[in-house]
């Protein structure tokens, strides 16, 4: 796939900046089973435990606990929907960019501060203040401008890159369900 340019993702920030602020819509979920690999799920269990029942996230751990285990902060992850349209293109495509739930609502900082809770069909997920920037591997798919622009400034703001979470209340969730907004 061809990688769209700074100009051409600067473009786009317009559509991603009307995504609703309150009451969203999960669009994709995606399950990743093991390092590399992604499942387009039609509903998945969330467990204040195990985050996405069945994901890798427990078992591949974290670089930033100190003893390598997972890291709570960073259970759950949600990506706009829309910025995943923008950087991946193809609604296919979106799952390589490594997160758990695709949603359409207005991600940044201003809007879900840590500590915001995010009701998803049956479930209650929790944003926390762990960072979620794009790496070495979000390079490699969807090139260089786009991890420029979603660590730049109002990348940054915006949360374009995504947000990370952790379940607050077990439950399930549909692509279709809305996502509701509480304050933190």
């Amino acid at each position: 796939m061809e990688h769209l340019d700074t100009a051409a993702l600067e473009a786009g920030l317009p559509e991603v900046r009307r995504a609703p602020a309150d009451d969203g819509r999960l669009e994709l979920v995606v399950r990743r089973p093991a390092v590399g690999e992604r499942e387009v799920l039609p509903e998945a269990a969330l467990d204040h435990v195990v985050g996405l029942v069945g994901d890798c996230w427990e078992a591949r751990g974290s670089s930033r606990t100190p003893d390598g285990s997972a890291n709570p902060e960073m259970q759950i992850t949600l990506m706009s929907a829309r910025a995943a349209a923008l950087v991946a293109g193809a609604r296919d495509r979106w799952p390589v960019a490594g997160d758990q739930l695709y949603v359409d609502l207005d991600l940044s900082g201003a809007n879900l501060p840590p500590g915001t809770r995010l009701a998803i069909g049956s479930a209650v997920v929790e944003v926390t203040a762990a960072p979620h920037t794009g790496c070495q591997k979000f390079v490699e798919r969807f090139g260089i401008d786009a991890a420029r622009f979603v660590n730049s400034e109002v990348g940054r703001e915006l949360n374009l890159r995504g947000i990370n979470a952790h379940v607050i209340v077990d439950g399930t969730v549909r692509p279709g369900d809305s996502v509701l907004k509480s304050p933190a």
